[in-house]
């Protein structure tokens, strides 16, 4: 028997969905129908995160509405303080995540209640949480005073205030929250597949978001941001870059964050966090990380042309490494900042799994496997005990 080597399900559709749709050749990302260009520059997260959910964008009510009910869930059990308190500090930011989410089942009545109405006031209880999570772990193991969330502030300027304990100015506010629509949603990618799987089975929406944020936490997927983060300093200097970048491709090692799995153009985020890293760099006077970032794509871009005779371009983990560490945000927190993002689009592929009005039935994930081990004649090896054995 021949052995498959083509893995991965690369190209092999697994499912119907509404929710969002990726163009590889065009560069084009659809959510609900609308393109994220759009999104980025006239919608808020509250919004998309509601187009995710509900399938539609909001009147004014229904957003002012929404945005309310987020923001009163964002406080968490006082059980989940005391458990984050005397965890070690010495935890990565997305251990303690994939842990933690899970726990907050006990203090949700209708997280096993299994109906629509039930799983979609879960949603927005763990949207809403996930930020508090990830803002009062930083401050807790950096040994600070937790900042309680402001139900006055939106979703964006509410998490960095919890995070740094200041309220971000309106242009920092506005880029983290560009940042968060970025990241919200992109189809079948590890951990939303990770997450739909799980959710196939009946498990309960924690349960998926907790597969769901171990499949992120890996750097070929939502690790990726870091890694370039620390290729950035590694290297320190523009000067630096192309001596770097061609011992990296001489060595055949990859260099972070350019290359995508699905776009065979630049990844239309990456271009959107690009003006975004560009405009803090400026705003701010800090523009290391930018230049640094832009020779290395340039560099990269030149190398991949003369060595494979073809064009390589940034994705969405190229340029946010950045945009955060220019707003103050530790590497480390990069992915659990993604996550913060992307459980809106994780919430509403679980719903889509369980109520999906197209699919009569649960369909349980359960795809074929070839096997290619040993084999010892028609009827096997034969089993020899321990003792008789040479």
């Amino acid at each position: 028997m021949q052995e498959i080597k083509d893995i991965g399900l690369r190209g092999i559709p697994v499912a119907d969905t509404k929710i969002s749709a990726v163009d590889g050749e065009k560069g084009k990302l659809i959510y609900r129908g609308y393109d994220i260009s759009d999104l980025a520059r006239s919608s808020t997260f509250e919004e998309t995160v509601y187009l995710l959910l509900y399938e539609t964008l909001p009147t004014a009510k229904e957003l002012e509405i929404f945005k309310e009910t987020l923001a009163a869930e964002r406080h968490l059990p006082a059980g989940i303080v005391r458990h984050l308190k005397k965890r070690n500090k010495a935890a990565l930011p997305m251990d303690v995540l994939q842990s933690v989410i899970p726990m907050l089942a006990d203090f949700d009545n209708e997280a096993r209640s299994g109906t629509k109405g039930a799983t979609l006031k879960t949603s927005v209880r763990l949207i809403a949480k996930m930020a508090t999570v990830v803002a009062y772990w930083e401050r807790i193991r950096r040994n600070l005073d937790i900042k309680k969330p402001d139900e006055n502030l939106g979703h964006a300027a509410n998490f960095l205030y919890m995070l740094k304990g200041n309220i971000p100015d309106e242009g920092t506010a506005k880029d983290f929250d560009t940042c968060l629509i970025l990241h919200a949603e992109h189809s079948f990618n590890a951990s939303t597949f990770t997450a739909r799987v799980v959710a196939s089975t009946r498990a309960n929406m924690y349960a998926s978001v907790g597969a769901a944020l171990g499949a992120l936490s890996g750097e070929l997927h939502g690790g990726a941001n870091t890694q370039v983060m620390k290729m950035l300093l590694e290297i320190g200097e523009t000067k630096k870059v192309e001596e770097w970048v061609t011992e990296k491709l001489d060595a055949g090692e990859r260099i972070m964050g350019m290359g995508h799995a699905v776009y065979k153009v630049i990844d239309p985020r990456a271009r959107i966090l690009y003006s975004i890293s560009e405009k803090l760099a400026e705003r701010t006077g800090n523009k290391k990380l930018f230049e640094i970032s832009r020779k290395i794509e340039q560099v990269t871009r030149e190398e991949f042309k003369k060595r494979k005779g073809r064009d390589i371009y940034p994705n969405v983990d190229f340029y946010s490494p950045s945009v955060y560490y220019t707003m103050g945000i530790e590497p480390d927190l990069f992915t659990s900042i993604f996550a913060v993002s992307r459980i809106s689009g994780w919430c509403a592929h679980i719903m889509e799994e369980k109520f999906a009005e197209a699919q009569p039935k649960a369909v349980l994930y359960r795809p074929e496997a070839q096997y290619i081990g040993r084999y010892c004649g028609n009827e096997g090896c034969k089993y020899v005990p321990v003792g008789e054995r040479d």
